[in-house]
């Protein structure tokens, strides 16, 4: 199916409309304020112009239970420094139970390989009671962090409930990073505990990290206690006996004890009450971090009330995840969509847990997971989807769908084709809600809006609460022209600070160094005249040829469509005389070969289908293409590297999922600066 750019594919019935959260808080606002909107965008536009009533109205709406009430909504509108709902005191965790339905499922979660694990409401109360009292036993207070290097599986969640419960602090890890990948994050915040994972599954094969661990309490002073979770490898695979790898571990030194999963939570008896310290709106609730290509990660303190409100909102009012829903996103314990997913529980979904390859034994992994689960939302990334489509690849041919009713996509732009193959190939009658936002935020700024119909490669609208703008070069909003996605109005999931930045200057720097008092996210963006977005790429990476701006992901879209392409990477090294140096960086795929005939073939497609001015200089035979932990090019730290920037500035290695690929970019940088790459 070949569709353009804003093409219908998909308009939401009316009883689903009807039956949406955000048709409810609609109705509610009517009932409760007098407020009436004749459409989404109306009721946008009072959110981003009257902050506090519509925050208020969030508040309200959702029944928050606050310990203390607030005595403000907002201290100003000014950024950076905004205080919000000061005065009140709530917990996040309390919230997280709110919805509990006793012997209902509230997790469900698999490991590669294994069979379905399923925790209930009941289960998991009982699980993060005793998580608490293990934590304080184990001498954990208030403001204490907690960090772990974690799969995705329930003791992660329980882990994280537990320690936001005491109004401790959590961070977590992938167990797929190196040791200087961790420790250039924790070691910025110092952990009282950590939780770490000796051994993992993934694509079929068992990763031992034992030695990553050893390195860790080694140079992590700050920790009290090591907490070792389950290694889930199958009944009869006992390579990694608990009790013995614990042994080995505490034998080798290092920070604080040593205690397996289960001795953790005897600490504290069998049947501890579970309890919600109140702490203040923006107290600390997890430190998220930024994916650090080229130097330490940003550590990103968000609040128990900013996540607890802008959650809520995003997950009820833009997804429609509503109560008794089974929701899952396709992650790891170290993406900001970890956190994303598991705040499903606020509004009473099931959250869906899975660890392991996508592909592996095939493609079909994670679909035969949503037939298991009789899974209602699919999250992912565009990647995953633009790889099932380019691999001819059928969802609904091969498995049970029928309860599936959203599919979301994000981690990168998604482009037209993205979404027609979702609709040939999963089902004609899903919602495909396509969205961007941030670790920054912990949430989108565009995306889903269930009252709204469906255009290939555009989210469907801005986020309520969220003041999105398209800014020119000289801070004038501009619409359906490319510019640089900006906030103009505070939000309450905004990080309160960068821990250890004490005046605040890096927090500055990273958001407010180009529009003084507004964020700036670093995305192009072109806003539509009917509202709805287009994402084109990061705007330090942009393409400026000839004054004409294009987004990166305009060249993946035209360069990956063709089957001789795994995969690519576009830079632009174009020289302040204006001599053009735009280089594209192609992975062949198996069989084919970057030589004259597929070079010439790619530059006509970028001529036919992008511009001519865009037609690359050089194309160049790579490898693989560098990327971050999380899966996004790194385009930034491969142009510094041409650029003349010494690899240990320009690139951090810990960040990367592939290091093993980045001297063939330093290298052939250091060839192209000596002008010997022909």
């Amino acid at each position: 199916m070949t569709v353009q750019e804003g093409t219908l594919l998909w308009t939401p019935p009316a009883e689903r409309v009807e039956a949406s959260t955000l048709r409810r808080y609609m109705r509610w606002l009517k009932e409760t304020r007098g407020i009436e909107f004749d459409d989404y965008f109306a009721l946008w536009r009072w959110s981003v112009e009257d902050l506090e009533a519509f925050w208020a109205s969030v508040w309200e709406f959702f029944a928050i239970r606050a310990h203390r009430p607030y005595r403000s909504v907002l201290s100003s509108r000014a950024m950076p420094g905004t205080r919000w709902f000061e005065g009140a005191e709530l917990n996040y965790a309390e919230h997280a139970f709110r919805h509990a339905r006793e012997e209902a499922p509230a997790v469900l979660a698999k490991t590669e390989g294994l069979p379905l694990e399923t925790l209930s409401w009941e289960e998991l109360k009982w699980a993060v009671a005793r998580a608490r009292a293990g934590l304080e036993r184990l001498g954990v207070r208030r403001g204490d962090r907690v960090a772990a290097v974690a799969p995705n599986g329930p003791e992660a969640l329980i882990a994280f409930l537990a320690a936001a419960s005491l109004g401790a602090v959590w961070s977590s890890s992938s167990p797929d990073f190196g040791a200087e990948g961790i420790l250039d994050r924790f070691g910025q915040i110092e952990p009282k505990v950590l939780l770490f994972v000796p051994a993992y599954r993934y694509g079929g094969r068992v990763h031992d990290r034992r030695n990553i661990l050893r390195a860790l309490r080694e140079r992590l002073p700050s920790l009290a206690a090591t907490i070792l979770l389950p290694v889930r490898l199958g009944q009869d695979d006992d390579r990694f006996p608990p009790e013995a790898v614990r042994a080995e571990i505490e034998a080798t030194g290092g920070s604080g004890t040593v205690i397996g999963w289960e001795a953790f939570l005897a600490l504290g008896g069998d049947d501890p009450p579970l309890r919600f310290d109140p702490v203040p709106f923006d107290h600390p609730l997890w430190i998220l971090f930024s994916s650090g290509t080229t130097g330490l990660p940003k550590p990103i303190v968000q609040s128990h009330g900013g996540i607890l409100l802008e959650h809520l909102k995003a997950l009820a009012l833009q997804l429609d995840v509503q109560a008794g829903d089974r929701l899952f996103w396709y992650t790891t314990t170290g993406w900001m969509m970890w956190n994303f997913l598991i705040s499903g529980l606020l509004v009473g979904a099931a959250v869906l847990l899975y660890d392991g390859s996508p592909a592996f034994p095939d493609l079909g992994a994670l679909w035969r997971f949503a037939e298991e689960t009789r899974m209602t939302v699919f999250g992912t990334s565009a990647p995953y989807l633009m790889a099932l489509q380019k691999s001819g690849f059928v969802p609904r041919e091969r498995f049970d769908l029928s309860a599936l009713k959203t599919i979301g996509s994000t981690g990168a732009p998604l482009p037209p084709e993205g979404f027609a193959w979702v609709y040939a190939a999963v089902k004609d009658d899903v919602w495909l809600a396509s969205v961007s936002g941030g670790t920054d935020v912990c949430t989108a700024f565009l995306g889903g809006v269930p009252l709204l119909p469906v255009h290939a490669g555009e989210l469907q609208g801005p986020a309520l609460g969220a003041a999105v703008a398209a800014f020119d070069e000289a801070g004038r909003s501009v619409v359906a022209e490319v510019g640089e996605l900006v906030l103009t109005a505070p939000m309450p999931s905004m990080p309160v600070f960068f821990w250890n930045d004490p005046d605040g200057t890096r927090y500055r720097e990273s958001y407010f160094d180009v529009y003084p008092g507004v964020w700036r996210h670093g995305d192009w963006v072109k806003i539509t005249e009917r509202g709805s977005a287009v994402i084109t790429g990061r705007s330090d990476a942009t393409i400026n040829r000839q004054g004409v701006r294009m987004g990166t992901s305009d060249f993946y879209r035209v360069v990956e469509a063709l089957p001789e392409v795994v995969d690519s990477l576009v830079i632009d090294l174009s020289r302040p005389d204006g001599k053009p140096e735009l280089v594209l960086f192609v992975v062949p795929a198996e069989g084919a070969a970057v030589d004259p005939s597929l070079e010439e073939k790619i530059r006509q497609e970028i001529r036919r289908r992008l511009s001519p001015r865009h037609v690359p200089d050089r194309i160049v035979a790579a490898p693989g293409v560098p990327r971050t932990l999380n899966g996004k090019k790194m385009e930034v730290p491969v142009k510094k590297l041409f650029l003349g920037v010494p690899p240990e500035r320009a690139v951090n290695p810990g960040s990367m999922q592939n290091p093993e690929i980045l001297s063939f970019y330093i290298e052939t940088a250091a060839a192209w600066r000596r002008k010997k790459l022909d």
